[in-house]
């Protein structure tokens, strides 16, 4: 069965920039007062709360936002009718089985107190530690040292739910 194009023509139009990608990493290794400053950069005023994790993912996104809007606009309206939709229905599309998400994203999971980031690459490979692996569940198995589904060790996948009415 042949996958989709649209995911691929996706994956190669979209790609974020090493420059916005090593931007975005760097956050969390940045001073709080240079936070603020790069805040008032970007948004235009002093930061509305001191939460640097708060003030970190506002910063990551309008960043992307801004380099986003140079490749496609319609990127930045597809996501905010995706917001629109979850802030009135508390609910979003299911994403397709075969989800990968945008080149240049960078994934992070704290596990047994290490925070481990993984790097979505161009060509569908992730890097983590310097090596590339072919998908998120081999990187879950190096990280904990027994088999996991990737992409819900990563977050991008929601548990199963318990199926009710078991034996009698």
């Amino acid at each position: 069965m042949k996958a989709p194009t649209t995911q691929k023509a996706r994956t190669a139009q979209y790609t974020t920039p090493p420059s916005v990608v090593a931007q975005v990493a760097r956050l969390p290794e940045m001073e709080m007062s240079d936070i603020r400053a790069l805040w008032k950069r970007l948004f235009g005023g002093d930061t509305p709360t001191y939460n640097r994790q708060f003030l970190e993912r506002r910063i990551a996104y309008k960043l992307q936002v801004i380099e986003f809007k140079k490749v496609d606009p319609n990127l930045l309206e597809s996501n905010q009718r995706r917001i629109r939709t979850l802030i009135e229905t508390g609910k979003l599309r299911k994403r397709s089985a075969d989800f990968r998400p945008i080149a240049g994203t960078v994934l992070t999971r704290l596990y047994q107190d290490v925070e481990h980031r993984i790097l979505v690459g161009m060509d569908g490979q992730y890097e983590y530690e310097g090596r590339r692996y072919g998908s998120l569940s081999m990187i879950a198995r190096e990280i904990t040292g027994t088999r996991w589904s990737g992409p819900l060790f990563f977050g991008l996948r929601a548990p199963a739910k318990p199926k009710r009415g078991g034996r009698k």
